[in-house]
């Protein structure tokens, strides 16, 4: 009996042991830093249905894929699971950005700084006066083009306009 307890024993730790490691490669790709309590989820697996942020003086709404809380301060994180790049886009930087702006707003507090998780990397993004005011510049651009009759397209790839869903009615289709 004694030798059937033990070898149960040991059998139950070792599934305890994969079961955390497990648990750990998943954290690891959701790009969550370890040690933060996950306080806001946009993803199917949160048991609640995340609500919107919104910021009535910026007219910015917006749903972070998480919210983490670490040593106090709240942190957006924003996951592109298929994305692969050596830096984060300008365009995710932004949006990462936005929500920083939004938990400002929502929460009265202030990122220190943001997270963006690509498919294979994690990048931190700190959040300053000058990302802010980018993001203003670039939020009062957009909105300048959603008046405007015709907008110049704001690439030059030829791949991304082939896949875009306004090549047939657009002016500017590159070759």
């Amino acid at each position: 009996m004694t030798g059937w307890f033990a070898a149960l024993c040991v059998l139950a730790l070792v599934a305890a042991f994969v079961a955390w490691r497990i648990a750990q490669n998943q954290r690891a790709k959701t790009g969550l830093p370890f040690g933060a309590r996950i306080v806001y989820a946009d993803t199917g697996a949160w048991e609640r249905v995340a609500r919107p942020l919104f910021a009535r003086r910026y007219a910015l709404t917006g749903k972070p894929d998480y919210i983490v809380r670490q040593n106090g301060a709240l942190i957006p994180v924003e996951v592109k699971p298929n994305r692969r790049a050596p830096a984060p886009y300008e365009a995710d930087v932004l949006q990462l950005t936005a929500y920083g702006l939004l938990i400002e707003e929502t929460y009265r507090a202030a990122p220190p700084l943001g997270l963006i998780k690509y498919h294979d990397a994690v990048f931190q993004v700190d959040f300053n006066d000058a990302m802010r005011a980018r993001l203003l510049a670039t939020l009062e651009a957009m909105r300048d083009d959603g008046e405007a009759r015709e907008v110049p397209r704001s690439h030059a790839e030829n791949a991304r306009c082939r896949a875009c869903g306004y090549r047939a009615e657009c002016g500017q289709v590159l070759e």
